[in-house]
Protein backbone atom coordinates (compact mmCIF):
# COMPACT_ATOMS: atom_id res chain seq x y z
CA UNK A 1 0.00 0.00 0.00
CA UNK A 2 1.52 3.38 -0.77
CA UNK A 3 2.39 5.45 1.96
CA UNK A 4 0.78 8.86 1.35
CA UNK A 5 1.49 11.98 2.97
CA UNK A 6 -2.09 12.25 4.54
CA UNK A 7 -1.72 8.80 5.96
CA UNK A 8 1.38 10.32 7.61
CA UNK A 9 -0.45 13.37 8.93
CA UNK A 10 -3.44 11.12 10.08
CA UNK A 11 -0.94 8.87 12.58
CA UNK A 12 0.97 11.98 13.12
CA UNK A 13 -2.37 13.84 14.69
CA UNK A 14 -3.82 11.05 16.06
CA UNK A 15 -0.17 9.56 18.42
CA UNK A 16 1.44 13.21 18.25
CA UNK A 17 4.64 11.18 17.01
CA UNK A 18 7.40 12.60 15.10
CA UNK A 19 6.66 12.55 11.18
CA UNK A 20 9.97 9.94 10.32
CA UNK A 21 8.40 8.01 13.26
CA UNK A 22 5.38 7.84 11.69
CA UNK A 23 6.32 7.09 8.65
CA UNK A 24 7.82 4.56 9.28
CA UNK A 25 4.96 2.73 11.48
CA UNK A 26 3.18 2.97 8.64
CA UNK A 27 5.96 1.58 6.32
CA UNK A 28 6.42 -1.68 8.68
CA UNK A 29 2.28 -2.20 8.65
CA UNK A 30 2.08 -1.98 5.35
CA UNK A 31 -0.22 1.25 5.88
CA UNK A 32 -2.97 -0.14 8.07
CA UNK A 33 -3.09 2.52 10.73
CA UNK A 34 -4.34 0.74 13.78
CA UNK A 35 -0.85 -1.70 13.31
CA UNK A 36 1.06 1.82 13.10
CA UNK A 37 -0.55 2.66 16.31
CA UNK A 38 0.41 -0.32 17.76
CA UNK A 39 3.68 -0.10 16.24
CA UNK A 40 4.62 3.04 18.28
CA UNK A 41 3.43 2.22 21.18
CA UNK A 42 5.43 -0.87 21.24
CA UNK A 43 8.36 1.50 20.52
CA UNK A 44 7.67 4.01 23.13
CA UNK A 45 6.59 6.72 20.29
CA UNK A 46 2.95 7.16 20.97
CA UNK A 47 3.51 6.97 24.76
CA UNK A 48 5.85 9.76 24.56
CA UNK A 49 4.01 12.00 22.41
CA UNK A 50 1.35 11.94 23.95
CA UNK A 51 2.91 13.40 27.04
CA UNK A 52 4.34 15.98 24.96
CA UNK A 53 1.45 18.29 25.85
CA UNK A 54 1.93 18.44 29.51
CA UNK A 55 3.80 21.46 30.89
CA UNK A 56 8.05 20.11 31.87
CA UNK A 57 8.75 22.85 33.96
CA UNK A 58 10.84 20.48 36.70
CA UNK A 59 14.26 19.08 36.12
CA UNK A 60 17.80 19.48 36.60
CA UNK A 61 20.77 21.49 34.66
CA UNK A 62 24.24 20.25 34.36
CA UNK A 63 27.09 21.91 33.92
CA UNK A 64 30.63 20.91 32.29
CA UNK A 65 34.25 22.40 31.55
CA UNK A 66 36.70 20.80 29.61
CA UNK A 67 39.81 22.98 29.20
CA UNK A 68 39.21 26.94 28.51
CA UNK A 69 35.22 25.85 27.51
CA UNK A 70 32.00 25.43 29.99
CA UNK A 71 28.95 24.34 29.05
CA UNK A 72 25.34 24.50 31.06
CA UNK A 73 22.52 22.13 29.64
CA UNK A 74 19.29 22.44 30.74
CA UNK A 75 17.06 19.09 30.82
CA UNK A 76 13.32 19.48 31.73
CA UNK A 77 10.57 17.23 33.38
CA UNK A 78 7.20 17.13 34.86
CA UNK A 79 7.76 16.69 38.65
CA UNK A 80 10.91 17.69 40.48
CA UNK A 81 10.88 13.89 41.26
CA UNK A 82 12.51 13.02 38.55
CA UNK A 83 15.29 14.82 39.14
CA UNK A 84 16.01 12.00 41.84
CA UNK A 85 15.81 9.31 39.99
CA UNK A 86 19.95 8.32 38.71
CA UNK A 87 18.98 6.95 35.48
CA UNK A 88 17.49 10.65 34.72
CA UNK A 89 21.03 12.02 36.32
CA UNK A 90 22.95 9.44 33.82
CA UNK A 91 21.35 10.59 30.76
CA UNK A 92 21.63 14.64 31.78
CA UNK A 93 25.06 14.01 32.48
CA UNK A 94 25.85 12.36 29.17
CA UNK A 95 24.02 15.37 27.18
CA UNK A 96 26.36 17.81 29.39
CA UNK A 97 29.23 16.06 27.83
CA UNK A 98 27.84 16.12 24.29
CA UNK A 99 27.62 19.38 24.31
CA UNK A 100 31.19 20.10 24.85
CA UNK A 101 31.61 19.12 21.24
CA UNK A 102 28.72 21.51 19.55
CA UNK A 103 27.66 24.93 19.81
CA UNK A 104 24.02 24.99 19.65
CA UNK A 105 21.15 23.08 21.10
CA UNK A 106 19.94 22.51 17.88
CA UNK A 107 23.07 20.06 17.27
CA UNK A 108 22.94 18.85 20.40
CA UNK A 109 19.73 17.10 19.59
CA UNK A 110 21.26 15.79 16.85
CA UNK A 111 24.32 14.73 18.97
CA UNK A 112 24.73 11.20 19.69
CA UNK A 113 25.15 9.71 22.97
CA UNK A 114 25.70 5.93 23.25
CA UNK A 115 24.79 5.67 19.91
CA UNK A 116 21.76 7.47 19.74
CA UNK A 117 21.15 11.18 19.03
CA UNK A 118 19.97 12.74 22.04
CA UNK A 119 16.35 13.28 20.65
CA UNK A 120 15.88 9.33 20.67
CA UNK A 121 17.58 9.35 24.34
CA UNK A 122 15.28 11.58 25.41
CA UNK A 123 12.02 10.06 23.99
CA UNK A 124 13.30 6.70 25.39
CA UNK A 125 13.85 8.03 28.50
CA UNK A 126 10.01 9.56 28.24
CA UNK A 127 8.87 5.98 27.76
CA UNK A 128 10.76 4.20 30.10
CA UNK A 129 10.15 7.03 33.16
CA UNK A 130 6.66 8.12 32.54
CA UNK A 131 6.72 11.51 32.27
CA UNK A 132 7.12 14.06 29.29
CA UNK A 133 10.55 15.43 29.22
CA UNK A 134 12.47 17.78 27.00
CA UNK A 135 16.00 19.40 26.22
CA UNK A 136 15.28 22.99 26.90
CA UNK A 137 18.39 24.77 26.20
CA UNK A 138 22.31 25.13 26.56
CA UNK A 139 24.87 27.51 26.85
CA UNK A 140 28.29 27.94 26.68
CA UNK A 141 31.30 30.13 28.09
CA UNK A 142 35.31 30.02 27.29
CA UNK A 143 38.08 31.66 28.74
CA UNK A 144 41.58 31.57 29.61
CA UNK A 145 39.84 29.64 33.20
CA UNK A 146 36.33 28.60 33.51
CA UNK A 147 34.70 27.98 36.94
CA UNK A 148 31.59 26.12 37.47
CA UNK A 149 29.36 25.82 40.42
CA UNK A 150 25.89 24.18 41.12
CA UNK A 151 23.58 25.42 43.49
CA UNK A 152 20.95 22.86 45.25
CA UNK A 153 22.64 19.89 43.96
CA UNK A 154 21.89 16.55 43.50
CA UNK A 155 24.79 14.56 42.86
CA UNK A 156 28.04 16.07 41.02
CA UNK A 157 27.82 18.94 38.46
CA UNK A 158 23.91 19.08 38.30
CA UNK A 159 21.05 20.91 40.21
CA UNK A 160 18.36 23.43 39.83
CA UNK A 161 20.70 26.49 39.25
CA UNK A 162 24.08 26.23 37.23
CA UNK A 163 26.81 28.35 36.83
CA UNK A 164 30.03 29.13 34.70
CA UNK A 165 32.35 32.46 35.15
CA UNK A 166 34.92 32.89 32.48
CA UNK A 167 37.72 34.30 33.68
CA UNK A 168 40.98 36.16 31.85
CA UNK A 169 44.07 35.27 34.64
CA UNK A 170 44.94 32.33 36.94
CA UNK A 171 41.82 31.16 39.24
CA UNK A 172 43.26 30.98 43.02
CA UNK A 173 39.60 30.36 44.70
CA UNK A 174 38.08 33.66 43.77
CA UNK A 175 36.08 31.64 40.71
CA UNK A 176 33.85 30.14 43.17
CA UNK A 177 33.41 32.89 45.41
CA UNK A 178 32.21 34.71 41.97
CA UNK A 179 30.47 31.82 40.49
CA UNK A 180 28.11 31.56 44.37
CA UNK A 181 27.77 35.02 43.75
CA UNK A 182 26.17 35.29 40.66
CA UNK A 183 23.99 31.80 41.37
CA UNK A 184 22.56 34.55 44.50
CA UNK A 185 22.22 37.76 42.99
CA UNK A 186 21.52 37.02 39.65
CA UNK A 187 22.98 39.84 38.03
CA UNK A 188 20.98 40.22 34.25
CA UNK A 189 24.31 41.39 32.17
CA UNK A 190 28.49 41.50 32.91
CA UNK A 191 28.43 45.40 32.67
CA UNK A 192 26.15 48.59 31.38
CA UNK A 193 27.77 47.84 28.05
CA UNK A 194 26.22 44.28 27.52
CA UNK A 195 22.64 45.34 28.85
CA UNK A 196 19.58 45.37 26.81
CA UNK A 197 19.25 48.90 25.69
CA UNK A 198 15.87 48.55 26.18
CA UNK A 199 15.64 47.60 29.72
CA UNK A 200 17.63 50.66 30.08
CA UNK A 201 14.82 53.02 28.77
CA UNK A 202 12.45 51.00 30.50
CA UNK A 203 13.24 51.90 33.64
CA UNK A 204 14.62 55.36 33.23
CA UNK A 205 10.95 55.96 31.57
CA UNK A 206 9.28 54.87 35.04
CA UNK A 207 12.36 56.81 36.90
CA UNK A 208 11.23 59.85 35.52
CA UNK A 209 7.73 59.35 35.68
CA UNK A 210 7.98 58.49 39.60
CA UNK A 211 10.41 61.76 40.09
CA UNK A 212 7.59 64.03 38.02
CA UNK A 213 4.66 62.87 40.55
CA UNK A 214 6.86 64.20 42.63
CA UNK A 215 5.93 67.86 40.92
CA UNK A 216 9.83 69.00 41.23
CA UNK A 217 11.13 70.81 38.19
CA UNK A 218 13.17 69.34 35.51
CA UNK A 219 16.50 70.07 36.20
CA UNK A 220 15.87 68.97 39.38
CA UNK A 221 14.39 65.48 38.19
CA UNK A 222 17.34 65.16 35.65
CA UNK A 223 20.03 65.21 38.60
CA UNK A 224 17.30 63.13 40.53
CA UNK A 225 17.43 60.45 37.40
CA UNK A 226 21.59 60.22 36.86
CA UNK A 227 21.49 59.11 41.13
CA UNK A 228 18.72 56.45 40.30
CA UNK A 229 19.76 55.08 37.07
CA UNK A 230 22.98 54.72 38.68
CA UNK A 231 21.78 52.80 41.49
CA UNK A 232 19.93 50.64 39.13
CA UNK A 233 22.68 49.78 36.78
CA UNK A 234 25.10 48.91 40.38
CA UNK A 235 22.12 46.88 41.30
CA UNK A 236 21.77 45.09 38.06
CA UNK A 237 24.94 44.50 36.30
CA UNK A 238 27.48 41.62 37.84
CA UNK A 239 30.71 44.38 37.80
CA UNK A 240 28.51 46.89 39.61
CA UNK A 241 26.98 44.78 42.20
CA UNK A 242 27.82 44.75 45.72
CA UNK A 243 29.99 41.15 46.28
CA UNK A 244 28.75 39.08 48.61
CA UNK A 245 31.77 37.85 50.73
CA UNK A 246 32.86 41.47 50.99
CA UNK A 247 29.72 44.16 50.03
CA UNK A 248 32.19 47.28 50.79
CA UNK A 249 34.09 45.99 47.19
CA UNK A 250 32.01 46.21 44.17
CA UNK A 251 32.31 42.30 41.83
CA UNK A 252 34.91 44.31 39.20
CA UNK A 253 36.90 45.33 42.32
CA UNK A 254 37.10 42.01 44.14
CA UNK A 255 37.92 40.67 40.83
CA UNK A 256 40.79 42.81 40.13
CA UNK A 257 42.42 42.29 43.78
CA UNK A 258 42.39 38.73 43.41
CA UNK A 259 44.31 39.41 40.11
CA UNK A 260 41.87 38.13 37.44
CA UNK A 261 39.43 39.71 34.89
CA UNK A 262 35.75 38.58 34.78
CA UNK A 263 34.91 38.35 30.89
CA UNK A 264 31.88 36.36 30.70
CA UNK A 265 29.14 34.43 32.81
CA UNK A 266 26.23 31.85 33.14
CA UNK A 267 23.74 31.80 35.49
CA UNK A 268 20.89 28.90 34.25
CA UNK A 269 18.05 27.76 36.67
CA UNK A 270 15.67 25.28 36.30
CA UNK A 271 12.71 25.91 34.64
CA UNK A 272 13.62 29.86 34.83
CA UNK A 273 10.86 31.37 32.29
CA UNK A 274 8.41 28.85 32.00
CA UNK A 275 5.07 29.48 32.76
CA UNK A 276 3.52 26.61 35.03
CA UNK A 277 0.22 25.97 35.03
CA UNK A 278 -1.21 25.60 38.26
CA UNK A 279 -4.90 23.75 39.43
CA UNK A 280 -6.08 23.64 42.99
CA UNK A 281 -6.90 20.18 44.13
CA UNK A 282 -10.85 21.21 43.89
CA UNK A 283 -11.10 22.23 40.83
CA UNK A 284 -9.05 19.40 39.47
CA UNK A 285 -11.56 17.25 41.20
CA UNK A 286 -14.76 19.49 39.50
CA UNK A 287 -13.21 18.73 36.11
CA UNK A 288 -12.75 15.63 36.54
CA UNK A 289 -16.24 14.68 37.38
CA UNK A 290 -17.44 16.78 34.53
CA UNK A 291 -15.66 14.72 32.21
Amino acid sequence: MAITAKLVKELRDSTGAGMMDAKKALTETNGDMEAAVDWLRTKGLAKAAKKSGRIAAEGLVAVAVEGGKGVAVEVNSETDFVGLNADFQSMVSSIAGAALNVETVEALADAEINGKSVTNTITDAVATIGENMSLRRMATVEGETVVSYIHNSVTDGMGKIGVLVGLKGTDNGIGKQLAMHIAAANPASLSEADLDASVVEKERQVQIDIARESGKPEAVIEKMIVGRMKKFLSEVTLLGQAFVVNPDLTVEAAAKEAGVEITSFVRMEVGDGIEKKEEDFAAEVAKAAQG
